[in-house]
């Protein structure tokens, strides 16, 4: 029963006792600072590093439960404190997944694997900013809560709270709507995605805390070691993996319809794949990285633009193909994406509710790629390319925006967050108050339409809200820019006033604001989407490479067989 892990973590704290936090704390400083360019040739370079701090401040702001004695965000409360007495389980805690009060277990899964994998790669860009003691804290806040939503092995808790009842209420933290419902699958009603997806995310944070170095190409993980809480995280995803793969395979919205409303799921093979490749990489276990193959294959993951996987699997230059087949479709054309007018990667359906996170997953995925890349001309024009994502978050694009909340005067002023806003008036969001009462630093908010216009309208959540993973992959991009680039952020040559001259006319054409759009009515079908098409698909590619070099570097893979 893993109800025991909860005691073991109250029994033993020590074992699993988090890094300490730095003396003074790190706080985001006022956006007027990233108008400032910083010392030139510089490393760490100040700018990236107060961006990672930025980045993880905002996941604080994001918590839910008790908070901690060294809570940074001060206009932050205590909050649902009754989560789970529905089901007579403490279910307190987690993240709140966007700008409103629902907690989501499949969202949140994929966040923690993928900073987790991030860090594990590029975990040295964290200890360079200093900011490797509050991922620890990120991470466990989130990590310890999901321990708790698997209560047993064929159970675990993928929502709390009625997205109907959750939408319809606007205000702040202290008067959250209750009660809170606790919606779970189990063995008699099942979800394959969710349960995977957790199990990939225990077991990608279980490598990053059991400091497993998988490849000489990046610069390892971040010093955060703990083996004692690694073999606990390890030991929920494997129990989760047999969950996911012994019950009924089926998508977790038929087991949970409410789902439906919030994160649904278009299927389970990518997330079978993910996680049978991560604890592969966890227990050294070549039968479940074929698995894995076999998962790839079977659900046929990257159906559109590329071949099927050839049966011989374990050839570098087949998974180099399949990866690079894809990438040549996001850099050079011909694959599902398009570049906008200011040079935006964009998926239609995909972006259209997010178009941040699509681009920088893609981004995240190609600058890991880079090493991997079969000629140079491929390994500059892939770098040149996420280099080119990144820069348009942060500001290089038409409306000169740095679409992360307050790194510089020009950033998102009325983020779609009920926490943040101040009101309490869900007839008038965005006039009451007419400024956002906090400012939620460090939070990277859906982005601009494809036409390349931001509108910043506080009840436009396509463009204003922030969620849990679109933080995710620009955490480890900034991580891999703390490592390597001694040039500032593109927002630092933005002066106060910018975005406001090129601030557009009328209102959005999105699922917020249809009546901004003179033509047909754009698809709602990618409504709260995650955004990770791009970066599933890659992560299983990319993993299989990996362990492929992993088994040659430990002899247990022959490649001339």
């Amino acid at each position: 029963m893993w109800s025991l892990s909860a005691v073991l973590l109250l029994v033993v704290g020590h074992a699993f006792a988090q890094l300490p936090l730095p003396e003074p704390a790190f706080m985001p400083p006022n956006a007027s600072a990233g108008a400032a360019p910083s010392p030139s040739g510089v490393t760490p370079n100040s700018q990236w590093s107060s961006l990672l701090g930025d980045l993880l401040y905002f996941y604080d702001a994001q918590r839910s439960g008790k908070l901690s004695v060294g809570n940074r965000v001060k206009w932050r409360n205590d909050s649902a404190l009754s989560d789970g007495q529905d089901v007579h389980l403490d279910l307190t805690g987690g993240y709140y997944d966007a700008g409103d009060y629902i907690k989501c277990t499949f969202p949140l899964s994929f966040t923690l694997m993928s900073v987790c994998w991030g860090a594990t790669d590029f975990g040295k860009g964290y200890d360079l900013a200093n900011q490797t003691p509050y991922l620890d804290a990120m991470l466990r806040w989130g990590l310890d809560w999901l321990i708790k939503a698997h209560p047993t092995n064929n159970t675990l808790f993928v929502q709390i709270s009625d997205a109907n009842i959750d939408n319809n209420y606007w205000g702040g933290d202290q008067t959250i709507p209750g009660p809170r419902k606790s919606y779970q699958i189990n063995s008699t009603s099942p979800g394959t995605d969710a349960a995977a997806g957790a199990a990939a995310a225990f077991a990608a944070c279980s490598n990053l805390y059991q400091n497993h170095v998988f490849s000489d190409f990046y610069s390892g993980p971040a010093t955060l070691q703990n083996s004692t809480y690694a073999s606990l995280l390890l030991q929920h995803a494997q129990a989760l993996y047999t969950f996911a793969t012994s019950a009924e395979k089926t998508e977790y919205q038929n087991s949970v319809p409410e789902v439906g409303d919030t994160y649904s799921s278009s299927g389970f093979g990518d997330e079978l794949a993910i996680a049978a490749l991560f604890i592969s990489w966890a227990t050294n276990s070549s039968s479940l990285y074929e698995e894995a193959q076999s998962y790839y294959s079977h659900y046929n993951l990257l159906a559109t633009r590329i071949a099927q996987a050839n049966p011989a699997f374990g050839n570098i230059s087949t998974w180099q193909g399949q990866a690079e087949a894809y990438l040549d479709g996001v850099v050079y054309g011909g694959g599902n994406g398009y570049l906008t007018t200011g040079g935006l990667l964009y998926y239609p359906g995909d972006s259209d509710t997010n178009s941040l996170n699509p681009a920088l997953n893609a981004a995240m995925l190609l600058n890991r790629y880079v090493p991997l890349a079969s000629t140079q001309t491929k390994k500059q024009d892939y770098y040149n390319f996420a280099k080119s994502q990144v820069m348009y978050a942060l500001g290089d694009n038409p409306m000169s925006v740095p679409y992360v909340v307050g790194v510089n005067p020009n950033s998102p002023q009325n983020a779609h967050s009920a926490m943040a806003s101040g009101g309490n008036n869900i007839n008038d969001i965005n006039n009451d108050p007419p400024q956002e009462a906090y400012v939620l630093y460090g939070a990277v908010v859906g982005g601009p339409d494809k036409y390349d216009r931001f509108f910043d309208i506080r009840n436009d959540w396509p463009e204003t809200e922030p969620a849990l993973d679109y933080n995710a992959p620009m955490l480890t991009l900034t991580a891999m820019h703390v490592l390597n680039d001694t040039s500032d952020p593109f927002y630092t040559t933005l002066q106060a006033g910018t975005y406001q001259s090129k601030r557009p006319q009328g209102l959005p054409c999105d699922a917020a604001y249809q009546q901004g759009c003179a033509g047909p009515q754009l698809s709602q079908a990618g409504q709260i989407v995650m955004g990770v098409i791009v970066g599933l698909a890659g992560v299983v590619i990319f993993s299989l490479i990996g362990w492929w070099g992993w088994l040659v570097y430990r002899g247990e893979y022959d490649p001339c067989y």
